[in-house]
């Protein structure tokens, strides 16, 4: 109890924030993570490689399948979200949120220094032609009516660059900020994880998760709900 005092007090106190979120913080929403027994990686032989350029590639409709189970378009921004976008607008705070999410919880809860590292779901465009087309031309069809061309998301896939502008700022936000805080994530995806490393030497570290992760710093973990931990952090 007195380590979780003195990480709401460090939130309190801190100027520079940086939130590094998962999947976890949207678990709350009604959406699924990835690797617990009731995740969608759960009883599949090879969920990375349905989520990969080559499979994207090679066995299109495949990959369609899979990443449509993504969506869940009826999910509303929870209580994690809402108060890492109160802490940035309401109060004088630096806040940066950098998410794995592809969900755009976060965009909807209000936040505005935010880099989606891989990419969003609610972004489509047709690989032929490459114009954009709406998430729900996609979800009705995985081909472009206009010019007949395969239609995808902009999400990051396994064996795909990541989009050089979003890794600038993700990692921008790890060195400007005092305190970083990671929320709901197992932090074993590259290079996600390797985030850390560019920390100064001096910012404090908080760990809220359902289990401990593996941190090559001193941390601060917040082992349970992270819903429950975020209502106790105060906006003034």
């Amino acid at each position: 109890m007195e380590r979780r005092k003195q990480a709401l007090e460090l939130i309190k106190k801190s100027q520079k924030i940086t939130f590094l979120t998962g999947a976890g913080v949207s678990v709350p929403s009604g959406i699924p993570d990835y690797r617990s027994i009731n995740g969608l990686y759960h009883e599949l032989e090879h969920p990375e490689y349905l989520l990969s350029h080559e499979c994207l590639m090679k066995e299109p409709e495949k990959h369609d399948q899979f990443i449509k189970k993504l969506y869940h378009l009826e999910a509303k921004p929870n209580h994690i979200h809402q108060k890492i976008a109160q802490l940035e607008l309401s109060t004088d705070k630096q806040i940066e949120v950098v998410t794995q999410n592809i969900d755009q919880l976060h965009r909807k809860a209000g936040s505005q220094n935010l880099t989606e590292f891989h990419g969003s779901l609610m972004e489509c465009y047709c690989l032929k032609c490459k114009q954009q087309v709406s998430v729900s031309d996609y979800l009705s069809s995985s081909y472009h009516e206009n010019c007949g061309g395969h239609l995808r998301t902009n999400v990051v896939l396994y064996g795909e660059a990541l989009h050089e502008k979003s890794l600038g700022q993700a990692i921008s936000a790890v060195e400007n900020a005092d305190l970083i805080v990671i929320v709901g994530t197992s932090f074993q995806v590259h290079p996600f994880c390797d985030l850390i490393f560019y920390r100064k030497a001096n910012a404090q570290v908080i760990v809220v998760n359902q289990e401990a992760i593996s941190l090559p710093v001193a941390h601060f973990f917040i082992k349970g709900d992270a819903t429950d931990f975020f209502q106790e952090i105060m906006v003034d």
